[in-house]
């Protein structure tokens, strides 16, 4: 069993009590039934999550909403789950959805895990959007410093030459210094 699905099937069967529909959701091959339980009313949270994940990984588009949903949830391990789920989806709306979400200002305590994602996915959205939200962190007594981080060592990761004016700034701040300067060595140099 994939190291994802083992810990989402952990903690979600903590969530619903080890139910039988839990198990239900869990043994289920029939993904017309795993996507029903998106749009039908009255299911658990845990209920849409599980479905959604594993929709996801069978690369079923019929997740796309509600995984993005999940992604700016306030359960960072909803998020995670979802963020990973959406990296296997292969869905071309997926890029620009976590790049919504990463620079949305009113979320940005959420954005640690769409941040990630654009990084995994190295999309044309992916650069743009993590400059945009790491300009936003270097202002002074930013709370955000695990969002900064992530977008300092995604822009490393993805080695575009765009990205040099802001993390030569992230320079600048001590909790940003020693990542910037890796991700800089990184950045191939211009001739």
């Amino acid at each position: 069993m994939d190291e994802e699905l083992r810990s989402l099937t952990e903690r979600l069967r903590r969530e619903s009590g080890g139910a039988v529909p839990y198990e239900r959701l869990v043994a289920t091959g029939d993904l017309d039934e795993l996507a029903e339980v998106l749009t039908a009313p009255g299911h658990p949270l845990w209920a849409r999550e599980l479905a959604a994940f594993r929709l996801g990984l069978a690369g079923d588009r019929r997740a796309f909403e509600s995984l993005v949903l999940f992604l700016n949830h306030r359960d960072p391990a909803r998020c995670a789950s979802a963020a990973y789920a959406l990296s296997r989806l292969d869905d071309p709306r997926t890029a620009r959805a976590a790049a919504a979400l990463a620079t949305n200002e009113l979320r940005v305590a959420y954005a640690l895990h769409p941040v990630r994602l654009l990084t995994d996915l190295h999309a044309p959205e992916s650069v743009p959007a993590l400059i945009t939200t790491l300009q936003r962190r270097l202002r002074p007594h930013d709370p955000y410093r695990r969002v900064a981080l992530a977008c300092v060592e995604g822009l490393g990761e993805l080695a575009d030459p765009r990205a040099r004016p802001v993390l030569n700034d992230a320079l600048a701040h001590p909790a940003l210094a020693e990542a910037a300067v890796r991700a800089l060595g990184r950045i191939p140099r211009q001739r």
